[in-house]
């Protein structure tokens, strides 16, 4: 018989853990909360100081029966939740729900789930912490308050199944801000002259920059002309030549923001997959002989601080893979943000010695790369800054100036292993100039002026987003997946080439919010509310003064919503067609992944279908259809003829009308690095490339 109970949330923590803790110790799961607030009502009595009323939850009776018969057999029972808030609450829930004495020992804690970290940990066990669980509850008593209060309202004045929530409406409200953003904006046209340049046998581009050494805009074709019409003949004068080393220092490891946001950027994952493979990744995966370990520490944190024995680990294995050239200093972690949970360490792996490469036989496609990511981006935080030679020239003509900038990697550095991802932007290149020293005269090759407008800010993707919610002090590491998987599932907002589109009835429920519940979606407002949860886990603030300070004003706004709000009826948006199954008129819904056809006779009729675009060109193979384009399961686009499953032609390149002029056959345009070029599917014919 075991001497010992741990309990934990999850079956895959708990085999993981058993194996650390020898035979005198029982590991179970407690498949995660065991008690909340009912669905069924608010469970909150406002009138007694917002006393929650906790209950059982459904289909959780027998996990409880089972854990409470094998804690009267134990000597004692350890509680060993995940080491935040949500962990926190669950050991006190436990703990209430197994009539465990609440000033005994029985929490343990740690960040990773090795060997070493969870015999440490379990030397030293402490009282179940009140100020985190009560921060827990403070947050849980807000969102139900919010929840339970408004969405009666919206459900009636608007449809079923509507939802408002501080956080969520927070990030509809940027959603919809940035839409109206894009919406208002006026482009405004201007110009650039490139020009391509010879120094003996070598090329190199230069851009336009000013005249008199002063920056010289160009709003409009008459600037270019009188540019143009100032420039003499094809030599052009090197007047300045700047050169630079510049060091790049590597990223800091992950966060939970930072890691989804890269996770988007370089694997395209949503959110909620990263955290949901981060979390098998920790609770331990089976590595054969070694057997189950956790190979990631705690994935919900908004430290970059790295312990003193992995910092040790890390750096013996660079200097003994790399070379001591690419050992790092040591780095302070980022300045701790005012809105940090705790001292948490970084996402890292667990030994920086399990290479992604050994880990391919045991690790899923997904958990692959997820991994790997992780792996490189700790290796390369405590590696040497990279080191570039950087190169500013200028050439002038005739008082005007063109500019020229190259850069070379001098030292890689951590470079070598991981370089950080970029939203909207190309990466950097390679580009070194050829060696010139003023005084020097190069040849004028080309010149080519282009005309350009200003470009709107461009919508959200979800790394963005996260990005600007953490900016912003709205929410935690817990809560930015869940988030924004609650706007989509309720219709808020959809997906358009991976970025946030508000729908109709997003924008509707917000209008509504803004007008009777302002406080909700105030940014200021929602990140003092995070900051004032801050204080009550650290003890500074009592959480039922905080929701008391909420609700006196709230109470008066949903009062004031039941008697105001009027009732909006959401117009439907035809297609122009009809369904094929019941001729009822088919219209545009807005679904979590983009637009799409329903049948305006729903629920009676659930006929759908995705919404098809042709490209203007017929079918090259069958003559009759047209070409339109469509999306793999995968997300990647192609073109097939509308006349499928009749004609079976597809084409991962896009067609075009014309016919090659060598062979007549179909041609296409292919993207490529340099551009969109046009090619023949049959022939050798291509034409240059266009930007």
């Amino acid at each position: 018989m075991s001497d010992y109970l741990v309990i934990v949330e999850s079956p895959a923590k708990a085999k993981t853990i058993e194996r650390y803790l020898g035979k005198k110790y029982k590991v179970k799961a407690s498949m995660g909360h065991v008690r909340d607030l009912p669905k069924s009502q608010m469970g909150v009595d406002i009138e007694q100081n917002f006393e929650p009323k906790y209950i059982t939850i459904r289909g959780k009776g027998p996990v409880l029966k089972e854990l409470k018969t094998a804690a009267k057999k134990a000597k004692k029972v350890y509680l060993a939740a995940d080491p935040d808030r949500e962990g926190e609450a669950i050991a006190w829930h436990l703990a209430h729900s197994l009539d465990l004495d609440l000033n005994s020992d029985c929490r343990v804690v740690f960040n990773e789930i090795t060997k070493d970290a969870i015999k440490e940990s379990f030397k030293h066990p402490r009282m179940i912490n009140m100020d985190l669980v009560d921060a827990q509850q403070a947050r849980r008593i807000l969102d139900r308050l919010v929840g339970y209060k408004i969405s009666p309202i919206l459900w009636k004045k608007v449809k079923k199944g509507l939802s408002a929530g501080r956080v969520q409406s927070v990030a509809l409200r940027l959603i919809i801000d940035r839409e109206k953003e894009i919406n208002d904006f006026k482009p405004e046209e201007y110009w650039t002259i490139d020009g391509t340049f010879l120094k003996g046998q070598e090329t190199f581009e230069a851009s336009f920059f000013g005249k008199n050494g002063k920056k010289l805009p160009l709003k409009s074709e008459a600037d270019v002309k009188d540019i143009l019409s100032q420039l003499k003949g094809n030599k052009y004068t090197v007047e300045k030549v700047t050169k630079k080393e510049r060091k790049r220092n590597p990223a800091l490891p992950f966060t939970t923001s930072t890691l989804q946001q890269e996770a988007a950027r370089k694997l395209n994952f949503r959110a909620k997959k990263t955290m949901m493979i981060a979390q098998q990744l920790y609770e331990g995966i089976d590595l054969g002989r070694e057997g189950t370990v956790g190979l990631i520490t705690y994935m919900r944190t908004d430290s970059t601080r790295i312990s003193n024995t992995a910092v040790d680990e890390a750096a013996a294995f660079i200097d003994q893979a790399y070379g001591k050239e690419f050992l790092g200093g040591k780095r302070k972690p980022a300045k701790k943000n005012e809105n940090a949970q705790d001292a948490h360490e970084a996402i890292r792996p667990t030994s920086v010695l399990r290479k992604p490469s050994e880990l391919k036989a045991v690790l899923g496609r997904d958990q692959m790369r997820l991994y790997k990511l992780i792996w490189e981006r700790f290796v390369a935080s405590q590696m040497a800054p990279a080191v570039l030679d950087t190169m500013s020239v200028d050439l002038t003509n005739n008082g005007l100036t063109f500019r020229a900038n190259g850069s070379k990697v001098k030292f890689s550095g951590f470079m070598k292993v991981y370089v950080e991802g970029k939203d909207d932007q190309m990466e950097e290149k390679d580009r070194m100039l050829p060696d010139l020293q003023e005084g020097d005269t190069v040849l004028k090759k080309d010149i080519e002026p282009e005309q350009h407008f200003t470009q709107p800010p461009p919508r959200y993707t979800e790394a963005r987003l996260v990005k600007t919610l953490e900016e912003l002090g709205i929410g935690r590491p817990s809560t930015y997946a869940p988030t924004l998987d609650t706007i989509q599932r309720r219709g808020y907002v959809g997906l358009d080439n991976k970025r946030f589109v508000p729908t109709e009835l997003g924008q509707i429920v917000l209008d509504l919010i803004m007008e009777f519940f302002p406080e909700i979606i105030n940014v200021e407002f929602t990140a003092k509310m995070e900051k004032d949860l801050d204080h009550v886990e650290e003890g500074n603030t009592e959480w039922v003064k905080i929701i008391d300070n909420f609700y006196t004003d709230f109470e008066k706004r949903v009062k004031k919503a039941e008697a105001e709000m009027k009732e909006v009826e959401i117009e439907p948006e035809y297609a122009g067609e009809d369904c094929e199954l019941c001729s009822s008129p088919m219209v545009y819904k807005m679904g979590r992944y983009g637009k799409f056809l329903a049948c305006s006779n729903f629920p009676d009729c659930r006929n759908t279908k995705p919404i098809v675009k042709q490209i203007g060109v017929k079918c090259p193979s069958c003559g009759e259809g047209n070409i339109v384009e469509r999306k793999s399961k995968k997300k990647r686009v192609f073109y097939g003829c509308d006349r499928y499953p009749d004609c079976e032609f597809v084409s991962w390149d896009k067609p075009i009308e014309r016919k090659c002029p060598k062979c007549g056959k179909m041609l296409v345009e292919k993207k490529l690095k340099k551009g969109i070029q046009v090619q023949c599917v049959e022939c050798d014919y291509k034409e240059e490339p266009q930007k």
